[in-house]
């Protein structure tokens, strides 16, 4: 399937024809033009034949699934951003999905309009050619380091002692600054639902997070509270 147009080329990958049939013509509506893959494999050819703008590709696939997917790509040094699309109730594939070079995730089931959002918002923060945020090995914003495979944190030189969520709490605000992420976002995403029962479990790592790096809520450096809605990194972040 191929919809021409000046809009920003996406690639679908799922084996689902059932949700490839109707979600493609969404996202066209939605402004995109959409080429679709039935796996993996399909999805490699794809790529190097047509350069997307952004895949989305569901995870469990004959043949190639999604995140073999991402580590080829990842391991062919190219950065193309990728939304995977997961089971909601597994938080292990949530999390190997961002530590494997995933711009995002979206749990199954989902709203075509929220998908719609994620890609946009990835859209916006990818520079053309670049390495996205998301694959760095350190991050850094304003006298903040974040070493990510050590998971260590520094503030202006000085090293910060943080628990596992709150690392991992820190690293997808910061590898996703400006935007704006619900309490029940950042909760599936790094806890999953069967292991939190309540949004606070995010409000005790926000906390957490302040209290370590000495980030005032009052006069936030990095981390500022969005009034009925959740939270959002707000200083710019670069790798490196």
């Amino acid at each position: 399937m191929t919809a021409e147009g000046e809009g920003p080329r996406l690639l679908l990958v799922d084996d689902e024809e059932a949700i490839t049939a109707t979600l493609a013509p969404y996202l066209e509506r939605s402004g995109f033009r959409v080429r679709v893959a039935a796996d993996g494999v399909e999805a490699l050819r794809l790529h190097a034949e047509w350069a997307p703008d952004i895949v989305v590709s569901d995870v469990m696939m004959p043949a190639l699934d999604g995140r073999e997917l991402v580590r080829r790509l990842r391991r062919a040094e190219t950065w193309t951003p990728v939304i995977l699309l997961t089971k909601i109730d597994e938080s292990f594939e949530r999390v190997a999905a961002l530590d494997e070079g995933a711009d995002d995730y979206l749990g199954k089931p989902f709203d075509p309009p929220e998908l719609v959002s994620r890609v946009r918002a990835v859209l916006r923060r990818t520079v053309a050619g670049g390495r996205p945020l998301t694959s760095a090995g350190s991050l850094r914003a304003d006298g903040l380091q974040l070493e990510r495979t050590a998971r260590r944190a520094r503030v202006d030189g000085r090293a910060v002692e943080l628990t596992p969520k709150a690392v991992a709490l820190l690293d997808y605000l910061m590898a996703h600054p400006g935007e704006v992420h619900t309490r029940e976002h950042l909760l599936a995403a790094l806890w999953g639902f069967e292991f939190a029962v309540t949004t606070r479990a995010v409000d005790h790592r926000i906390a957490e997070l302040r209290r370590e790096l000495g980030d005032d809520p009052q006069h936030p450096r990095w981390i500022e509270t969005v009034a009925g809605v959740g939270y959002r990194f707000r200083a710019e972040v670069r790798s490196g």
